[in-house]
């Protein structure tokens, strides 16, 4: 059995699977939609700074928490939003549960 054979298998059926087609599906019609994207990658941007700051022990910055609060309650009145990032989380929880079943396989708790 080759490892990397395996990999690229994997890859495939990721690809081929309901979670990826939708995800791939809602990601391609926001990309036509400039402010929904914009919107999306902003709220990214400033959940990764939130994320930097608790990682290293820092408060949150106010400003920062503000303008995502209100970013998020924005993007909550956007139904391609919100249909986006639901497929972007089941595609998410089903990665997560791949590396949690290679993790185990290899004795490593996730």
């Amino acid at each position: 059995m080759n490892v990397y054979d395996e990999a690229h298998s994997l890859a495939k059926a990721i690809k081929e699977c309901n979670e990826f087609r939708e995800f791939d599906r809602m990601r391609n019609i926001v990309d036509n939609d400039k402010e929904v994207s914009d919107m999306l990658k902003e709220l990214q941007e400033l959940q990764m700074q939130l994320q930097a700051m608790q990682l290293s022990g820092q408060e949150p910055d106010k400003a920062i928490t503000s303008r995502f609060q209100t970013l998020s309650t924005m993007i909550a009145t956007k139904p391609l939003a919100a249909q986006y990032l639901q497929a972007q989380g089941a595609f998410m929880i089903m990665m997560n549960d791949v590396f949690a079943i290679i993790g185990e396989a290899m004795g490593v708790n996730a």
